[in-house]
């Protein structure tokens, strides 16, 4: 896992997605190896905080979700449709609730 600056994300968004600028978390899935690495997860420690601060959660606990949702991405995960992000959503809830992080899906419900 890398936490890195925004441009750095940005630069991996533009070359690997051909999406400019930088976004919260980027999964990168790895090639079926012996080791059964699942793949490389980058976040842009800029655009987490921005977004910590404006949704009212901690930069710890907002860095845990996009985790989570970086890794279901790697197990194959996918959030394109309703029924893909429900479910998505639903693992993320799960695992966060275990973690002790709130439903960070909680106040798009009301």
């Amino acid at each position: 896992m890398l936490l890195t600056g925004d441009n750095e994300v940005a630069d991996l968004n533009t070359r690997f997605r051909h999406k400019p600028g930088p976004t919260n978390v980027l999964s990168f899935p790895a090639p079926p190896n012996p080791e059964n690495h699942l793949g490389d997860i980058a976040l842009a420690y800029g655009v987490c905080a921005r977004e910590a601060a404006a949704q009212g959660k901690t930069l710890a606990d907002h860095l845990r979700h996009l985790t989570v949702h970086g890794v279901l991405h790697l197990a194959g995960y996918d959030h394109q449709t309703d029924d893909e992000a429900e479910a998505m959503e639903a693992l993320e809830r799960r695992v966060l609730a275990d973690l002790g992080v709130a439903d960070p899906y909680a106040d798009e419900q009301s």
